[in-house]
């Protein structure tokens, strides 16, 4: 069990005039704080280059409590006093000076035991250099526990994580750095290891004997909004695939851990995607489809293409839009299809896992006419947050005939006030030292690997025939096709 002297700390945040701090990170640290996680030996320092004070770093952090609408009681006044601000220049050593007095200070103020947390909320271009000047300058301390918290994008190839890695490691060790990734904070990502390792049913079946395809779709409504320049550079592939969807590959397909702790499950995750079979250059087109979406209508409302939007080129030949095959060379998945698909403007906002098994070999039921419904497994992750099942049963009629019967659990129907937002969680685990939910070095190295020779192959060809969907649909016909060649499709929501 962790000792309260252990998470009594004080967290760094730069970026802290920046819209994750207020509306995740603020938001996040007082419900820690609500719940006694946090205890009052604990400081919540604000690093940015505005001219703020620490009242106006109070005053936004109050609106920012408002403004997520979570109930703000009489403790308020006290959870403010312990926010400080600091206007810092992450280029400049005497920032960093600064920086190390005022940390000293709230130490002594709060009776904090050394513990810090720096968390960078900002652009990568500029982790690097951090974290170099905060070793330089003696902001580690050895006295109590260093952490660093990392925000994606980790990197945007396989050489330039390298770099950025090896600049961090020069000041922290690679169990001192928490590499986040928020899908590993949603509670159903979480849920994966609990349906496979504490369900009797579920784990003997886990395998390519009685499993046919995995199905893995991350599909938003959205279009680019304010993120066109950024995402421009990015696309659908390394913003989504390489490390949301992968993580999710990673969680379904490992083995066993032999114990639930971050070691263990950190390397059985590993092992997993080593065991990914490479794609070279001339079969990316046989095992990966990319999209961008033009005009169309999303909730009866006309929205514009993906070359229209703002700071979005006007030939741009980014994609928006990512489906593909990935096949997983061990003994447990020989042979067996995890299908993936993530993209923007599609017709419904959803992320859920849907794993589909083998029909029976000689099932009594079947008829010619009469296709019996494979039984299905089905994860939501968002917005929904629940478990679906989908049996055979007998049809109400008098023919001896079946039909689908799907038996829900509605997480968010049940306790979603209680459940912790991703952030929430992430924070929490990682004032306490567990690293289970971020991610290693190993598996972002591993990600860019694969994701790398997908990305190489597309830059050396242009999507001639972009934009290739329509707004409000759900990605390019050649995606269904992916799956048709096998002899399956898509499973959508309202089946």
């Amino acid at each position: 069990m962790t000792s309260k002297n252990q998470t009594s700390c004080t967290i760094v945040i730069f970026g802290a005039t920046g819209d994750l701090a207020k509306r995740k990170l603020f938001p996040s640290i007082y419900n820690l704080y609500t719940k006694g996680e946090l205890g009052e030996h604990f400081a919540v320092i604000g690093a940015a280059r505005r001219e703020w004070s620490h009242e106006t770093l109070r005053e936004k952090v109050e609106d920012s409590l408002k403004e997520s609408k979570i109930q703000v009681n009489d403790d308020l006044d006290d959870f403010l006093t312990h926010f400080h601000y600091i206007s810092l220049n992450v280029t400049s050593k005497e920032s960093y000076q600064n920086l190390h007095s005022l940390i000293t200070e709230v130490e002594g103020k709060f009776s904090i035991p050394g513990n810090r947390m720096f968390y960078l909320a900002m652009a990568p271009q500029f982790f690097g250099t951090i974290a170099s000047y905060l070793k330089s300058e003696g902001l580690t301390n050895e006295t109590g526990w260093n952490r660093l918290m990392i925000e994606k994008p980790f990197g945007h190839d396989l050489p330039s994580a390298k770099k950025l890695n090896n600049e961090i490691r020069e000041a922290f060790r690679e169990d001192e750095i928490y590499r986040i990734d928020h899908y590993l904070g949603k509670e159903m990502v979480q849920n994966i290891e609990v349906i496979r390792f504490a369900n009797a049913i579920f784990e003997p079946l886990w395998s390519n004997r009685y499993i046919s395809n995995v199905q893995i779709t991350s599909s938003e409504t959205l279009g680019v909004e304010e993120r066109g320049g950024y995402y421009d550079k990015s696309g659908a592939l390394r913003d989504m695939v390489q490390n949301h969807i992968l993580q999710m590959v990673a969680l379904l397909a490992m083995e066993p851990p032999i114990r639930l702790s971050t070691d263990e499950i950190r390397s059985e995750k590993i092992k997993a995607l080593r065991a990914l079979r490479p794609i070279s250059g001339d079969q990316i087109d046989q095992y990966f489809v990319r999209g961008q979406y033009g005009p169309g209508a999303v909730k009866n409302q006309e929205v514009p293409g993906y070359r229209s939007e703002p700071n979005v080129d006007a030939e741009s030949n980014t994609e928006t839009f990512v489906a593909g095959k990935l096949l997983i060379d061990n003994f447990r998945w020989a042979g067996v299809p995890f299908y993936i698909r993530t993209g923007k403007r599609m017709a419904e906002k959803s992320t859920k896992i849907v794993i589909q098994f083998k029909d029976m070999p000689m099932n009594l039921y079947y008829k010619s006419n009469d296709e019996v419904h494979p039984n299905l497994l089905i994860i939501h992750i968002q917005p929904e947050e629940g478990i679906s099942i989908v049996l055979n049963g007998e049809k109400l009629d008098y023919s001896p005939q079946t039909t689908p019967v799907k038996l829900d659990y509605a997480h968010n129907s049940t306790d979603k006030l209680n459940t912790p937002e991703a952030y929430e969680k992430l924070l929490h685990d990682a004032i306490k030292g567990d690293a289970t939910n971020f991610t290693h070095w190993d598996e972002v190295a591993l990600s860019w690997k694969y994701v790398d020779e997908i990305d190489n192959a597309w830059q050396q060809k242009k999507a001639t025939q972009f934009p290739n969907y329509e707004a409000g649909s759900m990605g390019p016909k050649e995606s269904d096709h992916l799956l048709a060649q096998d002899g399956f499709h898509w499973w959508s929501l309202d089946e």
